[in-house]
């Protein structure tokens, strides 16, 4: 899998961005969905988090998935684990007629946000044991 590369299956296409570091070969895809004739991009992030020791390559290839991360352009944000963008909170709140909850334009950052705050805490606290 390269970055950009796309798979299309049933007249859906999806689009790999490569964001490796949680784990070796991490991939986040984006497609779209139209919905009452407007068109939504949604990206199905992969998990960001950083494990327990980064090596410098896992702090390279983990910084660089936060920049895609924020740059992809993104209206509903899904992920691999539900809480990663609050499905249950949101799911609770379908109503016929009601705006979408999915569509979370200010939500599309939130995960990235918070793996990134962990990732840096987690460097802070492995330069202040280095002998």
């Amino acid at each position: 899998m390269h970055d950009g590369d796309r798979v299309t299956l049933g007249g859906v296409t999806l689009v790999a961005h490569l964001t490796p570091g949680h784990t070796p070969g991490g991939t986040t895809w984006t497609t779209t969905a139209q919905e009452a004739g407007r068109t939504y991009t949604v990206v199905f992030a992969c998990s960001l988090r950083a494990p327990n020791v980064i090596s410098t390559e896992v702090a390279a290839q983990l910084t660089h998935a936060f920049q895609v991360a924020r740059e992809l352009p993104c209206d509903v944000p899904l992920g691999d684990h539900p809480a990663e963008y609050r499905m249950d909170e949101k799911f609770a709140r379908v109503r016929p007629g009601a705006a979408n909850p999915f569509i979370d334009v200010a939500g599309c950052h939130q995960e990235a946000d918070i793996q990134e705050a962990m990732f840096h805490a987690i460097l802070a606290e492995q330069e202040q044991h280095k002998p």
